[in-house]
């Protein structure tokens, strides 16, 4: 089945940014991740999360995303050796004529062992969900992913117990066949055995000739003190396997932020509204604000207006590669009165009649508002 393209897959434009790409993979792995997803629609939701994973990494690499914009999916397959595939540079090239450059200079071509193709595992994404609080000091977690482990029925032979692999005809167990051609020889990985140099007439009915199954692990995960949301953290090792004794692949934990009910974060910085009634406003008062570390007080000065800002130093969060933490900022927001009784709003009506006889020493924005809106109908 062919392959769609990339730019589909994620819902992007070609010449969509770094950061377009980034935010519409995040949203795809975390509608299609497979712990959010059982029963029926697992298997179907397993493949669109590893669809836009191998899109992601093609398109977030400039490299690559520059291969596979000038010569599609051959440009970044390394199993179709199209220009600039795999990090090659040559690609077909460089294979239909590897023999002889070998036999020239001795030289033995990378990716082979003992003859056989072997291939890195593929690297493995997980999203991970944590609070403010935990972002800023940091936890120990837990998390379940994928894991292959070998087969008890066959132990890791992938042959039906009583029979055994056998070294594969076609290339006498190399992994590869040379197909020579006048002077040159183009050697390419054996079709039958697919590289194993081995093939299995009675495969192991448990695993279906693999030699191993896919399970689940637990995982310790340390996530550090300051961590963002949009991090990622490495577990080297952790991925899918490798395939003839290839090196497996990495895990990525991708971190994402809850939404907190007061603050917001900005870099190290956090920002949070504090409601003030309007008497507080306007005759000034010490008010209790919340920090990540407790409660912190601040003075309200007398006369203090909507939206005013008060920055609190190193009450915010120390990042990751930080030295100091960053600030707090409190904002403002005066509040209006509500269900007042009749003898209340005479006295509002009288403090408003009062005000009014002052005239604009009451009103600090009051001169300049009347100002402007003469300017704008004149």
């Amino acid at each position: 089945m062919a392959k769609r393209d990339f730019y589909e897959v994620l819902g992007v434009a070609k010449n969509a940014s770094d950061e377009d790409i980034k935010k519409a993979y995040r949203k795809l792995a975390m509608k299609h991740h497979p712990d959010r997803n059982q029963g029926d629609a697992a298997k179907a939701a397993e493949e669109k999360f590893k669809e836009a994973k191998e899109a992601y990494e093609m398109l977030s690499d400039p490299q690559k995303r520059a291969a596979y914009d000038q010569h599609g999916h051959a440009g970044v397959d390394p199993n179709m050796r199209g220009p600039g595939a795999g990090g090659e540079g040559f690609g077909g090239f460089a294979e239909a004529f590897g023999d002889i450059f070998g036999d020239m200079f001795g030289q033995q071509r990378g990716g082979r062992a003992g003859g056989r193709q072997v291939y890195r595992g593929g690297d493995l994404s997980y999203a991970m969900e944590i609070t403010l609080e935990e972002a800023a000091r940091g936890k120990d977690a837990q998390i379940r992913i994928p894991s292959w482990e070998s087969c008890d029925t066959c132990h890791g032979s992938g042959a039906k117990p009583g029979t055994s692999a056998k070294t594969c005809p076609t290339c006498n167990g190399q992994g590869s066949v040379q197909m020579r051609q006048g002077f040159f020889s183009v050697q390419q990985t054996c079709p039958q055995c697919r590289g194993s140099g081995k093939i299995i007439p009675e495969p192991c009915t448990t695993c279906h000739g693999q030699g191993k199954l896919k399970k689940q692990k637990t995982l310790e995960v340390k996530i550090p003190a300051g961590i963002d949301d949009g991090m990622r953290i490495r577990s080297v090792g952790n991925g899918e396997p490798g395939t003839n004794g290839g090196p497996p692949g990495d895990l990525y934990i991708e971190i994402r932020l809850k939404k907190h009910d007061i603050f917001e974060r900005d870099g190290d910085d956090l920002h949070c509204s504090v409601p003030v009634s309007f008497i507080t406003a306007a005759l000034g008062g010490e008010i209790e604000v919340p920090t990540l570390q407790g409660k912190a007080a601040i003075d309200i000065p007398e006369g203090t207006q909507a939206g005013k800002q008060f920055r609190l130093r190193g009450k915010g969060i120390k990042g990751v590669r930080a030295s100091y933490p960053g600030d707090l900022y409190c904002h403002i927001a005066v509040e209006t009165p509500v269900k007042l009784t009749e003898y209340q709003r005479k006295l509002l009506r009288e403090l408003e009649e009062s005000l009014k006889k002052g005239g604009g020493k009451h009103s600090p924005s009051g001169d300049s508002w009347t100002d402007r809106l003469k300017n704008f109908f004149s």
